[in-house]
């Protein structure tokens, strides 16, 4: 059982991977799709704004409606109906087709992000849980690593249209192995299923924090290839390197971030928020140095994707309710700072200047900073009677030799 919970697992990191993929391909290849369509740079940033205001509206919704269903039929009907739509976005006619393509996509992981973080924690004890939320992330890690450097070479090789169609055919084995390697039925009443530590008010400042960071960090990352190509001067041939340095340094940052999420989840969350403000700083001020811009864009990977792991990790500990319909919200405000970010991004890149979008994203990310600074100060909230009943014979089953709850 171990071994099919690993594979089933590695399957479902896989699934992390296509989805992360097809989502912020477009940033690789946004100047080829403009060129191709004969749309502006700021139209096509909009496939990013418009797929993830559809997650924003669809996340919590979906998440109720199917909150009944079997998770491996409801995992391999996502995935399949996205490997289809990603097939069609390779062959659209035209811009209209091709969003509205990217709006099916985006109401597949509407629905994926609100269930995989608890339906992977399900197959694994509770005490294992932030581990399991690391290892399931590194897919999402390596999508800028293989997903958008490879996409972005393969759309300057054969065309934009050939990155989408690869990734149907990924997306379509993946569904595959999701549906032969997910247990057929989760464990009753498992841990995941519930928070460990309740708190309402923690997880509303989360999905603030949330908020604000991926906006701040989507502001200039949806923009990045035009900052590299006229503010630092790259050649178009270094985008895929590039984009490379920066996925190469968010696997790091997942690695890093694993060892952390379950004893030290605040830290987990405000060392990556610092790291990324800190990025953001060096590309307006220094971008135009070649070195500083690389070091920016390898510490942007890392930071982002740990505080991407670190968020669905606090999720699972202080979820209010269902841990399904709280990631549902936390996707949500994922993708109110996806869309918040490439629209803002699209607003100054052609009113103000492209060096801009890193000064607006370094103050989102400072705001960001400063709200996560508040959750230390928060009394903490002792768990009601009902709480202690559902979780202490979970604990004592996963960990018998500790008591208490040392990860909040």
């Amino acid at each position: 059982m171990e071994l099919r919970a690993n594979a089933a697992l590695a399957a479902l990191s896989v699934a992390t991977f296509t989805f992360v993929t097809v989502e912020v391909m477009p940033i690789g290849l946004l100047t080829l799709i403009a060129d191709d369509l004969g749309r502006s740079r700021a139209e096509v940033g909009m496939l990013l704004t418009g797929y993830a205001a559809v997650v924003v509206l669809l996340s919590v919704p979906m998440a109720a409606v199917t909150r009944r269903m079997p998770r491996r039929l409801l995992l391999g009907t996502t995935l399949g109906v996205s490997a289809v739509a990603t097939a069609v976005s390779a062959v659209a006619e035209g811009y209209v087709m091709l969003l509205g393509a990217r709006l099916v996509v985006a109401s597949t992981q509407a629905l994926f992000w609100s269930i995989v973080g608890s339906t992977a924690t399900a197959m694994f004890p509770p005490s294992r849980r932030g581990r399991t939320v690391a290892r399931m992330s590194i897919g999402a890690a390596l999508a800028p690593v293989l997903g958008v450097p490879a996409g972005t070479w393969l759309g300057q090789q054969l065309g934009w249209r050939a990155a989408f169609g690869v990734m149907a055919v990924i997306g379509a084995a993946t569904c595959a192995a999701v549906v032969l390697l997910l247990p057929a039925s989760l464990p009753s009443g498992a841990a995941s299923a519930r928070a460990a530590a309740p708190d309402r008010r923690r997880y509303l400042l989360l999905l603030l924090v949330t908020t604000l960071g991926v906006a701040g960090a989507m502001t200039a990352q949806t923009y990045v290839t035009p900052f590299l190509l006229d503010v630092t001067r790259f050649a178009a041939p270094s985008l895929g390197p590039l984009l490379l340095v920066s996925g190469a340094g968010g696997i790091a940052g997942t690695l890093v971030a694993g060892r952390f999420l379950d004893r030290h989840p605040w830290p987990a969350l405000a060392v990556p928020m610092a790291l990324l403000c800190a990025a953001a700083v060096v590309l307006y001020a220094g971008g135009t140095v070649r070195v500083l811009t690389i070091l920016a864009l390898a510490t942007t990977g890392a930071a982002y994707a740990a505080f991407a792991a670190a968020v669905q990790n606090r999720v699972l500990q202080v979820a209010p309710g269902s841990t399904d319909m709280a990631s549902a919200g936390s996707s949500s405000s994922f993708n109110i700072g996806i869309s918040g970010g490439s629209f803002l991004g699209g607003v100054i890149i052609e009113d103000v200047s492209v060096r801009a979008v890193a000064l607006a994203a370094a103050l989102l990310l400072a705001a960001a900073l400063a709200a996560l600074l508040l959750d230390p100060l928060l009394p903490r909230r002792e768990p009601s009677a009902a709480a202690r009943q559902r979780h202490e014979p979970l604990k004592a089953a996963a960990c018998p030799e500790k008591s208490g709850n040392p990860h909040v």
